[in-house]
Order: structure tokens, then C-alpha cells, then sequence
């Protein structure tokens, strides 16, 4: 049966190397379930409802791209989207997560079409190279930054906007979770350099794990009034009733407090975001797995791309946040995962671990630090692809004023107006205007116009 429906002969492979390459990409990304929650609960969402939806658009994109693209890769919540919908787009903004969810299904919708056509690639390819590194950059630092504040090692400070925390200062709550959160991006980085299978994950329990022991020994004080709760997790049976307050939740939207222009550059940020990152990864994680042909493209790109759009429609719809392709499906396919049966298998791991809802809600935002310090990293290491040098000025610094602008002024989508903007107006002045691809100019107005109007 699975070789006929996943060819495995003529891709060199069997079913036991394809199993095991799903189970490791699912212990790869399953820091997901931990993380997405505790971002998107910051928004005003409903934890165990999100992780519900996480896992079963994980599984409903991740299948479709084992059927219909016969692909090893996996999808799930993106990093960076999730944190742009609660930090950009309803802490920003000021608008409700019911607001952005919708933002995210049209986005998927748009996609849905576009993927039809070869339209999401053309806007791909007008794009310059320099700004598609440098988003990925600045999502990374803006992660992190993220990362160090629910760690509690960045507080604010009146004279220079951010400082780090005193741990003499009520150190049985706010310091020693601080310190827990260095201690766990140490382990995670460790863990992480010596290529331990889930060590984004062993990392989150393992600091979690630590806390649980500083309560035991008195070194945590449990203070509610303070936000400091207890550490120990709870057996209880998954409340899957929480699905039903984030599902459909994004067709209940009061038009009357959105604003049109400022909602289209909401869907453009997202669109942006989620087309560089899912047809960077496909590309990435193919060519290691020597999937790509002689013109070095994707013969099966365009199943793959739909399969991401179906994903993040069907996200939105259950409640989470833009669903996209996972980097980490490189770690299954170095272990020889070449068929959608590494991501079937992922698929069903997704949707079995929405029986441990509770255990993943549990999990403290001080131990789920880590990761995203760690992630953040990996995001970060695009700044190598950049060339920085004085010939290269016109492209480089555009991406450079994208990457600081987004942690710096704590949202993505500026990072995404900033970069394009300067793009045009620096080849533009400098003589480099065949540089410039038409679509380009629109985006540079439309952004502009944006800072005019809004």
C-alpha cells in the first residue's frame, strides 16, 4: 500500500527509513505545542483551544503535503507569524485576535489562489535576495528579544527603555526563573551544537524539569498574586470543549473598529512573511535532500505551496496562526526521509499529542525562553548569506535597516515596510535602478502611503 501511494522504490527508500524520519522531524518541532500556546495566549487566546488547533492544522497541512506533493516535509504554527499576530498585530495595533485570525484566513486564501497560478512565485522572484536574508534576520533578533522578555531577563528601565534584571530582587520568583532560563538556552544551545534528535524540545523540559526541582527545594516561591504559579504539572484528561473558543472565531470581527488600509497591510505582512519563509525552507530543505532538478527548482513546488496555503486557511478557521513549513523537516530528511510518508507520519504524531494538551499547556513561559532564544539563532545565522561589502551597499543596507528595525521597534510588518522602502529609494537615487523589479515600486507606494495615512 504505501508503495503505491508514496512510489518509496523509486525514491530509493523504505517504510522503516520513512517512519523514523517522521519521528524525528516531529521531535524536532514539537517545541511548537509548548510555544504557540503560551504566544498566542498573550494575545487573549485561549492556550489549550490553540494547541488543539495547532495540532490539527499541523496534521491537516502536513498530510496534504504527504498526498498531494508526496513530500517529506511538515507544517506547523510558523515562528515569527505567531509572535507578529500577538505583539504586532493585537498589542500593536490594538486590534482583537478574532481580527487577526481573519487576516490569516484571507492570507490563506489568497495563497490558495495564487498557488492555482505562478503568481506566488513571480512575487517571490521580485524580491530582492539581500531583503528576503534580511527579513528572515530580523524575525530572528525580534524572536529572541521576545524570548529575553518571557524569560524576564529584559525589563524596562526609565532612562534607557530595557536593561537586564536585578536577580538580587525578589529572587525566589522573578530571578530564579531568569536564571532557570539562562541555565535552559545554555542546555538547549548544547544540546543543540552535539545534534541531539529534539533538542529545541529536551531543552524546554529539561529547564522546566529544573524549575519543578527549585520549587521542591523552597529556592521557587509559588506567588499567585505576582503571576508566579506552581510548576507542578496536572494529570487531567484534555478538555477538548476549549477547541470551541477558537474555532470560527475569525468570522467574529466588528468591522466598525477595524481600519481597511491599515487591515490590507495586516494581510500583506502575513502574506509577505509566510511566502519567503515556506518557499525558502522547500527550496532549503530540498536541495539538501537533492530533490531539486538541473535548474536547480522544485519539480512538485506548486502541490507543495497549495498544501501551505490549505494549511494556514484550515488554521485559521480552528484557531491558530499562520500554518507553514517547518525548517526542521531537514533533520528527517538527513536521515534519509525522501517520501510523504515521513510526513504522514509526522502528521499522525501532531494529531496524537492533542491528548497531552495539558502537559504542553503546563509549561511555564520562562522554560519555553529558551527556544525561542535558540530559534531566534537559527533564523539569525541568514546574516551570513548577506555580502557587506562597499560594492554591495545598495542592497545590504536596506536589509540591515530591516533586520534592526524589527526588534527595535518591536514589529515585523515596519521591518517589511522599512526594507522595501529603502530599497527603492537608495538604487533609485544611487543609479541603480535596473535593480529595481516593478513590483517593487508598488510596494514602496503602498507602504508609504501607509506612514501618510495611518
Amino acid at each position: 500500500m504505501f508503495e503505491k501511494l508514496f512510489h518509496l522504490k523509486d525514491n530509493n527508500t523504505n517504510v522503516k527509513t520513512e517512519i523514523t524520519a517522521g519521528i524525528t522531524t516531529f521531535m524536532t518541532m514539537a517545541y511548537i505545542l509548548a510555544v504557540n500556546p503560551s504566544i498566542l495566549g498573550e494575545a487573549g487566546m485561549d492556550p489549550t483551544g490553540v494547541l488543539l488547533a495547532t495540532c490539527i492544522a499541523s496534521f491537516i497541512g502536513t498530510v496534504c503535503m504527504a498526498f498531494m506533493a508526496n513530500m517529506p516535509f511538515a507544517l506547523s504554527a510558523g515562528m515569527g507569524l505567531n509572535a507578529f499576530l500577538t505583539y504586532t498585530v493585537v498589542m500593536g495595533f490594538g486590534y482583537t485576535w478574532q481580527t487577526a485570525l481573519l487576516a490569516v484566513f484571507i492570507e490563506g486564501i489568497i495563497f490558495i489562489i495564487l498557488s492555482l497560478t505562478n503568481v506566488r512565485e513571480a512575487i517571490f522572484n521580485a524580491i530582492p535576495l539581500s531583503l528576503k536574508h534580511g527579513v528572515s534576520v530580523g524575525i530572528g533578533l525580534f524572536i529572541a528579544f521576545i524570548g529575553l522578555q518571557n524569560a524576564g531577563l529584559t525589563v524596562a528601565n526609565s532612562s534607557t527603555l530595557v536593561s537586564i534584571i536585578s536577580f538580587r530582587d525578589n529572587f525566589s520568583t522573578a530571578g530564579i526563573c531568569a536564571l532557570l532560563a539562562i541555565v535552559g538556552t545554555f542546555l538547549t544551545g548544547i544540546l543543540y551544537i552535539r545534534k541531539v534528535k529534539g533538542s529545541i524540545l529536551i531543552g524546554i523540559l529539561g529547564t522546566w524539569l529544573l524549575g519543578i526541582l527549585c520549587q521542591l527545594t523552597g529556592i521557587y516561591t509559588v506567588d499567585p498574586e505576582s503571576g508566579y504559579y506552581s510548576l507542578l504539572p496536572t494529570l487531567a484528561m484534555t478538555d477538548f470543549s476549549k477547541l470551541g473558543e477558537t474555532f470560527g472565531q475569525c468570522f467574529q470581527v466588528d468591522f466598525s473598529a477595524v481600519s481597511i488600509f491599515n487591515f490590507i497591510v495586516i494581510i500583506f505582512s502575513f502574506l509577505f512573511v509566510d511566502l519567503f519563509d515556506t518557499l525558502g525552507t522547500l527550496i532549503g530543505v530540498a536541495a539538501k535532500a537533492d530533490m531539486l532538478d538541473e535548474e536547480g527548482k522544485l519539480p512538485r513546488i506548486r502541490p507543495a505551496l497549495l498544501a501551505d496555503a490549505i494549511a494556514t486557511t484550515a488554521g485559521a478557521v480552528l484557531g491558530t496562526s499562520t500554518t507553514t513549513t517547518f525548517v526542521e523537516s531537514s533533520a528527517g530528511v538527513a536521515i534519509g526521509g525522501k517520501t510523504g510518508l515521513t510526513a504522514l507520519t509526522t502528521a499522525i504524531l501532531f494529531l496524537l499529542s492533542m491528548f497531552f494538551a495539558p502537559i504542553f499547556t503546563a509549561i511555564p513561559s520562562f522554560a519555553t525562553a529558551p527556544a525561542l532564544i535558540i530559534v531566534g539563532f537559527l533564523m539569525f545565522t541568514n546574516i551570513a548569506e548577506l555580502r557587506l561589502t562597499d560594492d554591495n551597499y545598495t542592497t545590504a543596507i536596506p536589509a540591515y535597516l530591516c533586520i534592526i528595525a524589527m526588534p527595535l521597534f518591536y514589529s515585523i510588518s515596519e521591518g517589511i515596510s522599512i526594507g522595501v522602502i529603502s530599497y527603492v529609494v537608495i538604487n533609485l537615487i544611487c543609479g541603480k535602478a535596473k535593480n529595481i523589479n516593478p513590483v517593487m515600486y508598488v510596494l514602496a507606494v503602498l507602504f508609504m502611503l501607509k506612514y501618510i495615512f495611518l
